[in-house]
């Protein structure tokens, strides 16, 4: 059972988190004026180590092992564009481990911001306007990530450290592989219990679909457009498959029937067409057209039979269809090739999680399902340890004038200070 914290070291770590808040809020904005979208995170990794070193913690800092994922069936599909930046861990080690260890995850890579005209403010500018701080990435997840690194700080600031291991982890390709966390786990990281804080409206996931990454290429026959009826439009083609997926989205999500965390909900398996790209003149026939696309799984399906019911869906479509019966399309698996996974209920960590969020705002844990990825996946299904997926309130999670709420900062942070000084103990930092 968790260990009990008596109300005045509560009060005291109530205190030390606002007394630190203000500077956890500069960090954060430090973190998000960075531009660490996919490839580029190596500036930020770099400050990351920097800062968890400046703390005292051991320090590890390394590269993805391609071979070592792509043997791994959770392994995300590698592509030209997948990211080469670092792994980065902090490690705290106690003076006595009577406590039960942790690992502290959140990743540094962000989602293209789109067009900046759409944004009240440049989205790698960190602006405050009243509970909001906006900026790409500020919510999902930068303000997890300094969360993950001040509840420690808010112990240390009144003389207290976990009683037992814990791993600060900075990861990348959570947006589009989930490798940097599988990576993690190849590394041999182990711990008793994870802890996320993505952005989840201070509720904790019950269940996470998982999701497929996936690329259809269509090729045309180009001719001039004065006799266009001579030539066939690839693009025309791609809007057909991508009529043929709907389809299938539908069939999927019919699956939902007497799952427990999705049969009530409206349309929890979402394909979206990400990205589309073809043609080279607008007076010819356009002779390619490529389409990004994106699924999601439900727990307990599996990825690889998955990715051949995309392959048999698309594959019969064109045989039937007067052009692609002689021009198949093409279906790459190009990113996440994941599968999801559902919180077993009961554990200690949940327990524990689930009294310190009561005391930090006044309110029950609730749970939720996530219709997207998160990289718990890893830790729940491969080290099968109880996996706490918990953060705070955002808006506009990938779109235009992403924010957070700094009250809902605050309040998670106070939860996950009190829940790592309840699951791992504490002990006075040495003099």
């Amino acid at each position: 059972m968790p260990l009990e914290l008596d109300a005045s070291l509560r009060d005291r770590i109530a205190a030390s988190v606002e007394t630190g808040f203000a500077e956890q809020i500069a960090f954060t904005q430090e973190l998000v004026r960075f531009a660490s979208v996919r490839g580029a995170e190596h500036a930020i990794q770099d400050h990351v180590f920097r800062t968890y070193r400046s703390r005292g913690y051991a320090m590890e800092r390394f590269a993805m092992d391609r071979d070592a994922i792509e043997r791994h069936p959770g392994g995300g599909r590698f592509s030209e564009t997948h990211s080469t930046a670092p792994i980065v861990v902090g490690i705290h080690r106690p003076r006595d481990e009577i406590g039960r260890s942790l690992i502290l995850q959140a990743h540094v890579d962000v989602v293209p911001s789109g067009p900046a005209d759409l944004w009240t403010h440049p989205p790698f500018d960190p602006v405050i306007e009243g509970d909001w701080l906006y900026g790409r990435g500020g919510a999902d997840m930068k303000a997890g990530h300094a969360a993950n690194l001040f509840a420690l700080d808010a112990l240390r600031r009144i003389g207290l450290q976990p009683a037992a291991t814990v791993y600060l982890q900075s990861v990348v390709e959570e947006e589009s592989t989930g490798n940097g966390a599988l990576m993690t786990h190849l590394r041999g990281y182990r711990a008793d219990a994870a802890l996320i804080p993505e952005p989840q409206d201070e509720k904790l996931v019950r269940a996470n679909v998982g999701v497929l990454w996936f690329q259809v290429e269509v090729r045309g026959h180009p001719v001039h457009v004065r006799v266009m009826g001579a030539g066939a439009n690839a693009i025309d083609g791609a809007y057909r498959v991508v009529g043929e997926l709907r389809a299938l989205e539908a069939t999927w999500n019919k699956r939902k029937v007497g799952r427990e965390h999705f049969e009530h909900e409206d349309h929890p398996i979402n394909l979206n067409i990400g990205k589309i790209e073809g043609g080279d003149w607008a007076s010819s026939v356009p002779a390619w057209c490529r389409i990004d696309c994106r699924i999601a799984i439900f727990p307990g399906d599996d990825a690889a039979e998955a990715s051949r019911e995309i392959e048999r869906t698309v594959a019969a479509f064109a045989r039937n269809d007067p052009f692609l019966a002689n021009n198949p399309p093409r279906v790459t698996f190009n990113g996440f090739f994941s599968e999801g996974y559902v919180l077993t209920p009961g554990s200690d960590a949940e327990r524990a999680l689930g009294e310190a969020h009561r005391i930090a705002t006044g309110e029950r844990l609730e749970g939720s399902m996530s219709a997207a990825y998160l990289d718990a996946r890893v830790y729940a299904l491969y080290d099968r340890i109880p996996t706490l997926c918990y953060g705070p309130s955002g808006q506009n999670i990938h779109g235009n004038d992403e924010r957070v709420s700094l009250a809902s900062v605050r309040r998670i942070t106070t939860a996950m200070t009190l829940f790592v000084a309840d699951w791992c103990g504490v002990e006075p930092i040495a003099g």
